[in-house]
């Protein structure tokens, strides 16, 4: 490997750590060799560690990253498990593929920061498969940072299998930045004594297009589960969310609870949608829609900030 091309990828790492900064996350984790660690930038793999209990094989393709991850059986790890996904450039294409498997009785945390902090014309897709062994536990959270100008699609597709007294729990965070595009897709089919917890929170802003649909499919008895939306949007900019959660079998409980506030000519739309076919299932929903309470911005205007500003704090506020 030539000295450019060292210095080229040095460079890339120093520009990712930054973004990743920027996102939020600790640069050191990614560079504790204690700690598993995944960093993506584009289709380049700039740095990955496994720790014991942890298989993760990569390859690059042309246009990104397939991952595959497996938590062995019986391994609970003690430490989260950190990855950074992102492009710096102001265009570009990012997809990435994801097959991952927590199998039986092991338990993980994985935190994932996206980081888009330049992108004016840039696309990233992301295809997950994700499989949740017999009483295992699988905790991510996705937060996401987009630059200020809104030129940036995301579209994360996710099938996930929860077996036998298996628990997953999902956090999906987008309010740092431009939304720009966003299509949210995941599917979950949960089985006997499962649990399943879906949060998704964003917020937009400008022209910014938000689209989510969450599917939970309780197959087996006792299955449980619950989809959080909030989102929050303001000037021109639409969202559209579709929560649906299915009984299917004896004692399944499920929730679907879904808020949005807008402001300004914003439109919202919000469905939540349950089908039960089973006499001893019970699926249950609430959505609302509204602005920001009047009240609370005049308290934040009494202490001299602006109205924009006030509504922006209330509005992160919630999502927070």
């Amino acid at each position: 490997m030539t000295q450019i091309t060292l210095n080229a990828l040095s460079r890339e790492a120093e520009d990712m750590t930054a973004a990743y900064t920027a996102a939020g996350g600790d640069a050191a984790v990614l560079h504790d060799h204690g700690l598993a660690s995944l960093v993506v930038s584009g289709n380049r793999v700039l740095s990955a560690n496994a720790t014991e209990g942890i298989f993760l094989e990569k390859k690059e393709t042309e246009h990104g990253v397939n991952i595959k991850m497996t938590i062995k059986k019986g391994y609970k790890i003690p430490l989260p498990v950190h990855l950074c996904f992102g492009l710096v450039p102001k265009d570009g294409f990012q997809e990435i593929k994801m097959d991952f498997v927590a199998e039986e009785d092991s338990a993980v945390e994985l935190i994932a920061h996206c980081t888009f902090p330049n992108a004016e014309k840039v696309i990233h897709k992301m295809d997950a498969r994700m499989v949740i062994g017999k009483n295992a536990a699988l905790k991510y959270t996705e937060t996401h940072f987009h630059g200020p100008h809104g030129g940036i699609q995301v579209i994360p597709k996710a099938h996930i299998k929860i077996e036998e007294g298996g628990s997953y729990y999902t956090n999906f965070s987008l309010i740092s930045g431009r939304v720009g595009y966003l299509e949210f897709d995941y599917s979950v089919d949960a089985e006997k004594d499962s649990i399943c917890e879906m949060v998704t929170k964003v917020y937009g802003k400008a022209d910014d297009k938000i689209k989510v649909l969450e599917k939970i499919s309780l197959n087996g008895e006792n299955a449980r589960s619950v989809i959080k939306s909030r989102i929050a949007i303001t000037d021109n900019a639409e969202s559209e969310f579709r929560g649906i959660t299915e009984g299917r079998a004896p004692r399944a409980r499920g929730h679907v609870d879904c808020m949005e506030v807008i402001q300004g000519n914003a439109k919202a739309e919000a469905v939540p949608i349950v089908r039960v076919d089973n006499p001893l299932a019970k699926v249950t929903h609430e959505a609302a829609i509204g602005c920001v309470d009047k009240k609370e911005v005049e308290t934040l205007m009494a202490r001299g900030l602006e109205e924009d500003d006030a509504i922006d704090i209330i509005v992160k506020g919630m999502l927070a």
